[in-house]
């Protein structure tokens, strides 16, 4: 089950930071880095983001999020994580295929690290396309992807 969660509740947004804290420290491995901005991440950021995020509940357990920044004409997918326990189970396709389908928004865009194959494998399965590349401040190659619906 997908639902919107309240990232302003404390309990909610400690399950949060739990996910990506796990999810991101195997992407930070995949990526060879150990600067990763997203580990770096604080609760009270969390708190204080103007982001929706999405939960996939699997028995009141937080096992995968999808942030998304809406704007007038774009939708940013901002973080798509999956707790490592629950990794290639579908559910970042569950996450995509319900941020596609909830926001009204005809253009979608997402960034990742060029060396995350299994993101990328996922982004382009539903036909995102490579928008631009480059080299981020703490040594990372990053892919940005945009689709329009």
């Amino acid at each position: 089950m997908i639902i919107k969660i309240n990232n302003k509740n404390k309990e909610i947004t400690n399950k949060i930071r739990d996910v990506f804290q796990a999810s991101y420290a195997v992407e930070a491995k995949l990526l060879n880095t150990i600067d990763f901005p997203p580990l770096s991440r604080k609760v009270s950021q969390f708190i204080n983001s103007n982001s929706e995020f999405y939960a996939y509940y699997q028995s009141n357990d937080i096992i995968g999020i999808v942030e998304v920044k809406n704007q007038q004409e774009l939708t940013h997918i901002q973080s798509l994580v999956v707790d490592p326990k629950h990794f290639r189970k579908g559910i970042g396709r569950k996450l995509i295929q319900f941020t596609l389908e909830k926001d009204i928004t005809k253009v979608f865009n997402v960034e990742t690290g060029l060396k995350n194959t299994p993101a990328l494998k996922l982004y382009e399965s539903f036909n995102f396309k490579e928008e631009k590349q480059w080299n981020t401040n703490h040594g990372v190659r990053k892919v940005r992807f945009k689709k329009i619906k």
